[in-house]
């Protein structure tokens, strides 16, 4: 930070956000309800009530089938043969903590106090469309991807008596976290089969925490719940409270629905170019589902068609999701100033790819910030200084008014202005550089690319706090000695209370991420050093040359 006044205007007008945004998500407007119409302007049916049926009650009251154990490269799963739903992902490649591992981090998981399952199915008459309470049958339960193979299929069949053949499979890809899903309908019934594919999650809503400024977690501060996104609305929260309240209904191509947690997230996308109706519905005792339902289509005696969706389960790699669908990225919640902490995660991103540490990054991206907000940081730095050089005669001036403060508050603005000194001159610096410090904190919260990443030493995790509060420390000294460099205030008693703030913020800032604590610790030697060398300038010029 600049100085002890602008750490507290930065948090001030942190908290202030964070207070904003969280009204805003409990009693702001909420986004318009999308409803279908018909061609001639009347309300048309809504697909997503037909859909109701095979969700009318938890996945947890039903009991379970076989289970299909599935491990690839990045994942390893289990589907269940009742219903041929995804119900355990675990991510092989991202250990809950790094002192575990062995012990992934379990994305989809069937447990009822952690619920959150891929279900999928198709609709039509009763007894003609296997849906997510079917039973399936499969050639063996166990698949690997073995060394030089691509890609894994995980096919599933139902058949009823009538002769209408479902085969689902699912397809494993390598190095991937995208799972394709295909509903192949073989008719060889007498009658024409007609129905359409539903593919959606299924999740009970997480214990909520006590949160505070001072939590240790990020995941505390993430958001969990509902996406919608549609190129026309784009990306959309939607909260359990929400889903609960009034379920959602609307039609779009080229969209796609989520559940997303803290780093990681489930979606279904849905093929291109083809209209889905996207719906959420409450089960009670907060268990929620949000989905998509294709088109119904039509498969005479004899005849074939194949319902496809993509479902996504995985970390929110940024450059993977860009390429994955249309405003996948988005998943990572940068929140309003996303179009700020972009460019500064691409920033670090490049330095990590030249010596694959994040925390050289952090410190080599704090110093391109710097750089870019040179002048500005210089201009700040000079108005200190000029006040700092005038304050013998501002306390001259507070000895002759002593208790009046009108009079001495009128001298000091003459004096400001005969010396031409703007007491405010530090000011823009200071507004300019607040989006970048927020957006910084964001992108150390919300990317994975630095979860569990290690600088040096003992500081193994970027995103989780400095386990024995070294870097708190050091930030607490390096404001100390901002602190000697700035003017002094007028007023003895803020003079008083300012002498604290470097304890204080040391205290705040030991329960932040270390990432954002290092970004802190360089930015305040680089700015020291910067508001030396113009103090000294500064100050050198009011002194007489020797004879």
């Amino acid at each position: 930070m600049d100085n002890l006044r602008f750490v507290l205007f930065v948090l001030f007008l942190f908290l202030t956000f964070q207070i904003y945004e969280q009204w805003q998500r409990d009693y702001g407007p909420k986004p318009p309800e999308a409803v279908a119409v018909n061609p001639d302007g009347t309300p048309a049916a809504v697909p997503p009530a037909d859909a109701a049926a095979p969700s009318a009650k938890p996945v947890a009251e039903v009991k379970g089938g076989q289970r299909i154990t599935v491990v690839t490269d990045t994942v390893r799963a289990e589907i269940d043969t009742l219903g041929g739903d995804l119900k355990i992902l675990d991510l092989t490649h991202y250990p809950v903590d790094k002192d575990k591992p062995d012990q992934p981090v379990r994305l989809l998981n069937d447990a009822p106090a952690e619920l959150f399952i891929s279900q999928s199915g198709l609709l039509g008459k009763e007894d003609s469309s296997p849906n997510h309470y079917s039973e399936w049958t499969v050639a063996s339960t166990q698949f690997t991807l073995a060394d030089g193979q691509d890609e894994l299929r995980v096919p599933l069949t139902w058949t009823n008596s009538a002769g209408v053949k479902v085969t689902k499979t699912y397809v494993f890809h390598r190095g991937s976290y995208v799972v394709d899903l295909e509903h192949q309908v073989t008719n060889q019934s007498e009658a024409p089969w007609r129905g359409q594919q539903y593919t959606q999650l299924q999740r009970k809503e997480p214990v909520k925490k006590v949160t505070s400024v001072f939590s240790t977690s990020s995941a505390d501060r993430a958001y969990i719940g509902g996406v919608i996104y549609t190129p026309e609305d784009k990306y959309q929260k939607v909260k359990f409270d929400e889903m609960e309240e009034k379920s959602l209904s609307r039609k779009a191509k080229d969209g796609w629905v989520a559940m997303i947690q803290h780093y990681f997230f489930a979606a279904w996308l849905p093929q291109s170019g083809e209209e889905e109706s996207f719906y959420t519905k409450s089960l009670g005792d907060r268990v929620f589902v949000i989905g998509a339902m294709t088109p119904a289509a039509d498969v005479q005696p004899g005849g074939q068609a194949v319902f496809k969706a993509r479902l996504f389960a995985g970390p929110k790699l940024q450059r993977v999701l860009e390429t994955t669908a249309p405003g996948l990225e988005l998943t990572v919640d940068y929140g309003n100033l996303t179009f700020i902490a972009k460019p500064v995660f691409w920033l670090m991103e490049q330095f990590n790819r030249l010596f694959g540490n994040w925390g050289v990054a952090i410190i080599l991206g704090t110093v391109v910030i710097k750089l870019l907000f040179y002048k500005l940081s210089e201009s700040s730095y000079r108005s200190m200084a000029n006040m700092r050089k005038l304050q013998p005669k501002l306390k001259e001036l507070k000895e002759r008014f002593g208790d009046d403060k009108q009079q001495f508050n009128v001298a000091m603005m003459d004096l400001y202005r005969k010396e031409k000194v703007n007491p405010l001159g530090g000011c823009l610096p200071i507004l300019v550089q607040i989006p970048v410090f927020i957006s910084l904190y964001w992108v150390l919260i919300e990317s994975v690319e630095m979860r569990q990443a290690s600088f040096a030493l003992w500081l193994n995790d970027l995103s989780s706090m400095d386990p024995y509060f070294v870097l708190p420390a050091i930030m607490g000294v390096s404001m100390f000695i901002q602190q000697k460099l700035n003017p002094a205030p007028a007023d003895p008693m803020q003079a008083k209370i300012m002498q604290w703030f470097p304890l204080m913020f040391t205290f705040m800032f030991a329960f932040f991420p270390s990432g954002l604590v290092l970004y802190w610790v360089v930015n305040n030697i680089l700015s020291i050093v910067q508001q030396w060398v113009i103090t000294r300038q500064v100050e050198g010029k009011g002194k007489a040359k020797p004879a």
